[in-house]
């Protein structure tokens, strides 16, 4: 469940990258690339963060948490890569 709600809160953060570039940009195509090009590592980050919490904190192993950074990861990031690719 709460890989569910992280992967959401990547969503959600996608949308307010899109957001603030719509609203900094305008509705350019150009602005959207920004938006992914942007959210992409900062996601990175915060999923390697998400990945160090698990493994440090909530005792999981590494082999435990790392089948699931892709999922977390690779979703939103999947995400910003569609619209990268659409409006490119």
């Amino acid at each position: 469940m709460r890989s569910v709600v992280i992967i959401a809160g990547g969503l959600v953060l996608l949308g307010l990258f899109v957001f603030v570039a719509r609203w900094l940009g305008g509705a350019s195509a150009g602005s959207m690339v920004l938006a992914a090009k942007l959210f992409l590592p900062v996601w990175l980050v915060l999923a390697l963060i998400n990945m160090w919490i698990g493994v440090a904190r909530a005792g999981y192993s590494i082999s435990e948490e790392l089948p699931i950074f892709p999922a977390i990861f690779g979703l939103p990031g999947l995400a910003a890569a569609f619209l990268w690719w659409k409006f490119s």
